[in-house]
């Protein structure tokens, strides 16, 4: 769902980030030990328990391309071509977009009903819990329509998207416009992704999101930005994007060749020499850490809108706006 929140004041909550207790999680192709919360109930995103569990969590490898670093990186040699088709003078935005759910190890899991991707979607059964959100819900979600979250789990536009993670296991369960119904859910897509694994889609699948990306990794937390910095990539969305990939993307969405356009999993990066001094706490935490990690086209929408979780306590995202397209450059791993 594309919610243009640029102008949307929000108030902050404080919160802080207790330790956590600690069960011992399996890493693919080798042991490590994480600390993280054990969950007796679904934990909305928007809460301090939240906070914690996904500060605990390792979301994927260090060495995954969501962790990278790739603020050394050199800059694609088509760059400024790409860039040009972008709308460079256009501002970053931002949609307040993915929420998401944490469930505990024994939530029941149910079938999904699968109605356009089934050859490109995950077997079930998946962990919905019955206060899982729907994409903008609450604070991105359009004004008229339905209001409560029933309302909205059973009726409404947009991509709908649905986030759960499950912590002990380190799952991560994606849906493309999910409705919930009387006889369960129905989905457009599904997608499971084992947080432990550098592994990707098989090659040419889409998942949730366009490129074939897990979501979550992705969208902006409060604990991210309460910590100074996002630490991980970011993904927003592009007009126009090329009919190709690249990794870590999986799949393309579009018809068009035009090799100015970005592909599905292009990485793009703020300019090391972007000034940050000035900005708001929050804002100055997405823009160091876009910098750092950067962020890939990864769905077809308006230009340069980045997803951030729509948490009442993110505040001061109004001063991306003083951020522009030109500002950002395509990078590419060394040789």
């Amino acid at each position: 769902m594309t919610i243009y929140a640029n102008s949307l004041s929000m108030k902050r909550l404080e919160c802080m980030l207790p330790a956590a207790l600690s069960i011992t999680l399996g890493m693919a192709g080798a042991a490590r030990a994480a600390e993280v919360p054990v969950i007796e109930k679904p934990v909305l995103f928007d809460t301090p328990e939240a906070d914690r569990i996904v500060t605990a969590m390792q979301i994927f490898p260090p060495d995954n391309p969501w962790n990278e670093d790739v603020s050394d990186w050199p800059v694609h040699p088509d760059s400024a071509r790409i860039l040009a088709t972008m709308e460079p003078n256009r501002s970053l935005g931002y949609n307040l977009d993915m929420g998401f759910v944490l469930v505990p190890a024994d939530q029941p899991k149910a079938p999904v009903r699968i109605t356009a991707y089934p050859e490109e979607s995950d077997p079930g059964p998946f962990p919905i819990p019955d206060n899982a959100p729907i994409e903008g819900w609450p604070l991105g979600y359009p004004d008229r329509g339905p209001t409560t979250l029933e309302q909205v789990q059973r009726a409404g536009k947009g991509d709908r998207h649905v986030i759960v993670v499950d912590p002990s296991a380190m799952k991560l369960y994606e849906l493309f416009a999910a409705y919930r119904t009387d006889a369960g859910w129905d989905a457009a897509q599904a997608s499971v992704f084992d947080l432990t694994s550098n592994a990707l889609r098989p090659d040419g699948w889409t998942s949730a999101d366009a490129a074939g990306l897990p979501i979550f990794p992705a969208a902006v937390r409060y604990s991210d930005v309460a910590g100074g910095v996002v630490r991980h990539a970011m993904r927003f969305t592009a007009r126009k994007s090329r009919r190709a990939y690249v990794n870590p993307a999986t799949h393309f969405a579009s018809r068009h060749t035009d090799m100015n356009l970005p592909r599905m999993g292009e990485r793009f990066r703020l300019r090391r020499d972007f000034d940050t001094t000035g900005f708001s706490p929050h804002a100055r935490a997405i823009l160091e850490g876009l910098k750092k990690h950067g962020m890939f086209v990864a769905d077809n929408g308006v230009n340069w809108l980045i997803s951030i979780t729509p948490d009442g306590r993110i505040e001061g995202l109004e001063d991306l706006r003083k951020v522009k397209g030109r500002d950002f450059e395509i990078v590419t791993p060394a040789p």
